[in-house]
């Protein structure tokens, strides 16, 4: 009977790339996937390192799975990702029940590891981080009609709060003609949607070309038969380029309206103790230049409140900035202090109680803005991408244009057709329940 696998993918939609290239590794090896974690003889938990609350619920995850090794129902737990890789001796000599730990430039070796772990061996080994596969087979763990295409990995922008470089390393791009023939593969597979990701898109190609690539990426990918919708996350906003703009416009049939980029701040001193350039006036200029540029953009972005030092009137003028640029989708995060950062020496760290408080409130104004943009959608058409059916609800749901995987909100549907998950409807908003819409298809699935 064949060896069952199976993996629990942590943090972020990059590290989610990882595991799906290494489940490929793994089914080629011989071994049976199994999807119940629960049920398998070899579990692989590929961790997520970033923040405090990520690392606790990575820890979490490898002490559960140890425990069922102790009890007798799996054979081997495997830590891999982040956490291992940013406390290497720390996760080798706090948790001596895992069996392998392996470092992100060792995932190439995941089915090597395992048949140690088999054996008997215990198995703690760490690469370069640049052996890291960015490329290869994958089997995707979502629903199969989209796909998270990752054109680069590692950063280079240093920001003071930021764990990233000393975990993944220096940013390193892909070639073009690599990204593309897995954009080609995944369509070839069913996938119709692709998320672009990276650490910092915009700045794809600098390291291969001497200057930054993503428009001529993005023109080779828009040529792909059978993709639908393109989507672009985490673009830093200093670097989005009149290019970029120009083309989302020429090519919005396939490159969704839809912009992810993270802000952190808008007041000028707390981005440059962020070390990150620009403050309110260059980044008020960019929303509008972004809206008047691109029909119908939905901007998303990120704030991060309590950063060592914001003062009162730091925070509302932040409160300020996000009430006037009305972000369609926003979220909010308390500071976390990360060893090895700069900021994590910082005077002026608040306390978790104040900075709790202070992301409260600008999630609870963004609440009302989501509302007010919601309702603004009632009467409109707006094509949706199944993804499945609400049985207590009674309704299909899915996803639009304005919304990205695992993000955003919903769209629930009614249709007197069936439909199956990966089809595109038109469908007519009628109303909004909190941040969700609801209507009913306008016609027949989109072929």
């Amino acid at each position: 009977m064949a060896i069952k696998v199976g993996m629990v993918s942590l943090g972020c939609s990059k590290n989610q790339v990882d595991s799906e290239i290494m489940l490929s590794l793994i089914r080629k090896g011989g071994y049976e996937l199994c999807t119940d974690s629960g049920m398998c003889d070899v579990v692989i938990i590929n961790t997520c390192g970033f923040i405090e609350e990520a690392k606790r619920e990575s820890i979490e995850n490898i002490l559960e799975f140890c425990t069922l090794k102790k009890e007798g129902r799996i054979k081997a737990v495997v830590v891999t990702g982040c956490l291992s890789e940013r406390y290497r001796e720390e996760v080798a000599k706090e948790i001596p029940e895992a069996d392998v730990i392996l470092g992100i430039g060792k995932n190439s070796e995941i089915v090597s590891a395992i048949e140690r772990a088999l054996k008997g061996e215990t198995v703690v080994e760490f690469g370069d981080k640049r052996d890291l596969p960015l490329s290869g087979e994958r089997i995707i763990s979502n629903l199969p009609f989209f796909a998270y295409l990752k054109i680069a990995d590692g950063c280079s922008n240093r920001c003071s709060y930021c764990a990233i470089p000393m975990i993944r390393g220096d940013y390193r791009s892909r070639a073009i003609e690599d990204v593309v023939a897995e954009g080609w593969w995944l369509a070839h597979h069913g996938v119709r949607e692709i998320n672009i990701v990276a650490q910092d898109p915009t700045r794809y190609g600098e390291d291969l070309y001497g200057k930054p690539r993503l428009c001529s990426l993005l023109r080779e990918l828009c040529k792909i038969d059978g993709i639908r919708w393109i989507r672009l996350l985490y673009l830093y906003p200093e670097r989005i380029s009149d290019e970029l703009i120009a083309l989302m416009a020429e090519q919005r049939e396939k490159i969704v309206p839809y912009i992810d980029m993270p802000i952190q701040h808008c007041n000028h001193e707390i981005l440059r103790r962020m070390n990150r350039p620009g403050g309110r006036e260059a980044l008020e200029a960019l929303v509008g230049k972004l809206r008047a540029g691109i029909p119908g953009v939905v901007l998303r972005t990120t704030l991060i409140c309590g950063f060592p030092g914001e003062t009162e009137e730091q925070f509302e003028e932040l409160c300020d900035f996000a009430r006037r640029m009305q972000f369609e989708r926003l979220g909010c995060f308390a500071y976390s202090p990360e060893e090895g950062t700069p900021a994590a020496e910082f005077d002026g760290q608040l306390d978790g109680e104040r900075k709790s408080r202070r992301c409260e409130v600008i999630m609870d104004q963004q609440m009302e803005i989501m509302d007010r943009f919601n309702r603004s959608k009632i009467g409109q058409t707006l094509e949706v991408a199944v993804e499945g059916y609400d049985r207590y609800a009674g309704s299909y749901f899915g996803r639009s244009y304005m919304d990205a995987p695992d993000i955003d909100t919903k769209t629930f549907f009614q249709s007197d057709s069936p439909l199956s998950i990966g089809d595109f409807v038109p469908v007519r908003i009628e109303d909004t329940i909190d941040c969700d819409l609801y209507g009913t298809v306008a016609g027949e699935a989109a072929e």
